[in-house]
């Protein structure tokens, strides 16, 4: 939900891209044609929410697809009913019906994925209404369409009514008209801004019978109503040539989610082992550092993921020790960070992976410190031995936040980093990577295109009035995260419960 005491977040989005590529990209200044949609805020405490395609593989920022959610909130499914209950879940998660995209955590839903109106925070269900005026006199029966549709000028939704007759006498028809729109205040509570009264087959229908209430809006937004439509035959074949361009356009977006895909496993293939082997024979961790690095940017600059690194300057000199503080989002971090950084600096990593030949071989030879994460007695024997290490010339590159998920956030930091600098008096470096966790979740080995930002900070030295030296490391580990959660664009995360 939107926090509380903030004014509506509003996105303004680019139409026409949006309609043909799914894309929510941010509208120009001035553009009078593009759609708006209101945050829902974030996900509440305990929820988890995640934006999917038709084939279920978790969307990057502003890319819509279809919302479904997880969390205590979360229905059991139909009473009596397994067959709909397995429709409604996709392994844990429950589809909610409704198509969103996400922005910097929060949700924005464009509509519902069936035809339920919703209007003034309510849900609206046109079938209630449509069988109330269809029993109306004057009104042919199910011949009734009630839907929605986007006023371009007030950029909200409009409720019409849309239903047949055979009359033509203009008393008679105000007077049906007026009727509709009394019955649709007491149905629903509701007043319908539009009441359209249509001759005979103006509603459409499938083969069954069913209204086809889209096709109505599309019809009515065209200016269509009451228009003699065109033969069947031509009907179904517009229909057809439409559902095939439509499965074509989704067939190509696929189809290049795909090829991307194998192309960052195929080049992964080829230069992790090649990478590994070199660094694996260079006695010095700058040495490996390099071909490190190297490898980084060829294999971004490859996969079409172009690294945009901003405030390089504020680094310090060369031969400045600095502890470097960064966001964790992605497995792909340490590659970024790698490929953005001009010097050499020691990451500090998790111990589990000293345990594991390959990454132990790869990480020692680049000079990696590796740390716990969760015996207290042991990281306090690793952090002394951070500040050791910043203390004899070394500069550090963390991730305080100590692990990442698949949910949008920038979790709580660790003091180990912030210890080491307050102790040895060298500034921390913020640093935030902005677009890493859309291009590879967590639990999630499917690579998303996604466009790759590192900010670099100004360096925070430690607090000279500090009582004492746990006081420095709070007041740079507090600094340092403010720095970072303003350029991430991710919500704060305020417990790791």
């Amino acid at each position: 939900m939107p926090p509380l005491g903030r004014r509506p977040r509003v996105d303004r989005i680019d139409r026409d891209r949006f309609v043909k590529t799914r894309e929510a990209r941010p509208a120009a200044p001035g553009d009078g044609h593009a759609l708006a949609f209101v945050s829902c805020g974030r996900p509440l405490p305990g929820h988890q929410v995640r934006i999917v395609d038709e084939t279920g593989l978790e969307l990057g920022e502003r890319v819509e697809g279809r919302l479904e959610f997880k969390g205590p909130s979360a229905t059991a499914g139909y009473h009596r009913n397994p067959e709909q209950t397995r429709r409604l879940f996709h392994g844990d998660w429950l589809d909610s019906g409704d198509r969103a995209y996400s922005v910097e955590g929060e949700v924005f839903v464009t509509g519902r994925v069936k035809d339920i109106i919703i209007r003034a925070g309510r849900n609206i269900y046109p079938h209630e209404l449509e069988l109330a005026v269809g029993e109306l006199p004057g009104v042919r029966k199910g011949c009734v369409a009630v839907f929605g549709s986007l006023d371009p000028a007030a950029g909200t939704e409009r409720l019409v009514v849309l239903a047949e007759t055979q009359a033509t006498d203009p008393v008679q028809r105000a007077a049906l008209q007026a009727d509709i729109a009394r019955l649709a205040l007491e149905v629903l509570g509701e007043a319908a801004d539009e009441v359209v009264l249509a001759p005979p087959h103006t509603v459409l229908k499938t083969s069954s019978g069913k209204v086809r209430r889209s096709a109505c809006r599309e019809r009515y937004e065209a200016g269509l109503i009451g228009t003699r439509p065109p033969a069947a035959g031509w009907q179904i074949a517009r229909l057809a040539l439409a559902a095939a361009a439509a499965r074509a356009r989704r067939g190509r977006v696929l189809a290049g989610e795909v090829t991307h895909a194998i192309r960052v496993g195929v080049l992964c293939a080829l230069i992790a082992p090649l990478t590994w082997l070199v660094t694996a024979a260079l006695p010095r961790p700058s040495w490996a550092w390099a071909v490190g690095r190297l490898a980084a940017r060829v294999f971004l600059r490859l996969c079409g993921t172009p690294v945009s690194v901003e405030g390089v300057a504020n680094l310090p000199p060369p031969g400045q020790v600095h502890v470097l503080v960064a966001n964790h989002a992605s497995y792909v971090d340490g590659i970024v960070l790698a490929a953005a950084l001009p010097r050499h600096v020691s990451f500090v990593a998790k111990r589990e992976l000293a345990g594991q030949f390959i990454p132990r071989v790869y990480l020692r030879r680049l000079g990696v410190e590796f740390v716990e994460r969760f015996d207290v007695k042991q990281g306090a024997a690793d952090a002394d031995r951070l500040a050791a290490a910043v203390a004899s010339g070394r500069s550090l590159a963390v991730f305080p936040e100590g692990t990442f998920t698949r949910i949008p956030g920038l979790r709580p930091f660790h003091l180990g980093a912030f210890a080491a600098a307050a102790r040895a008096r060298v500034p921390v470096v913020p640093v935030a990577i902005r677009g890493s966790r859309g291009w590879l979740r967590a639990d999630q080995w499917f690579p998303r295109r996604s466009r790759l930002e590192v900010f670099i900070g100004t360096p925070i030295p430690p607090s000279e009035d500090a009582v004492d030296e746990f006081s420095a490391a709070v007041r740079l580990r507090d600094a340092a995260r403010a720095e970072i959660l303003q350029r991430c664009g991710e919500p704060a995360v305020v417990s790791d419960t």
